[in-house]
């Protein structure tokens, strides 16, 4: 099976809850159609079909991950997961 890369994973779930904010506070249709773009990648990405449980796939994924992580990424993240 494949893994994808961690932080294309942490890109991607920053993505979703970015747009998710966005769109409680103003609904735009290019918002919506980003939305499902996002949604959709996760799903594929984490081999499931709803968001949520791509959301739960990708946070375990992080989690993980997080173990072989050092606490300070030479890029500056910290290499926590992102829970939406």
């Amino acid at each position: 099976m494949l893994v994808p890369d961690p932080k294309v994973v942490r890109g991607l779930l920053t993505r979703y809850a970015s747009l998710r904010i966005a769109l409680a506070e103003r609904d735009t249709p290019e918002g919506t159609r980003e939305l499902e773009d996002v949604s959709y990648t996760l799903c594929v990405m984490m081999g499931t079909r709803t968001v949520q449980e791509a959301v739960e796939v990708a946070d375990a994924l992080l989690v993980a991950g997080a173990g072989h992580e050092t606490p300070r990424q030479a890029d500056g993240e910290s290499g926590l997961p992102v829970a939406v």
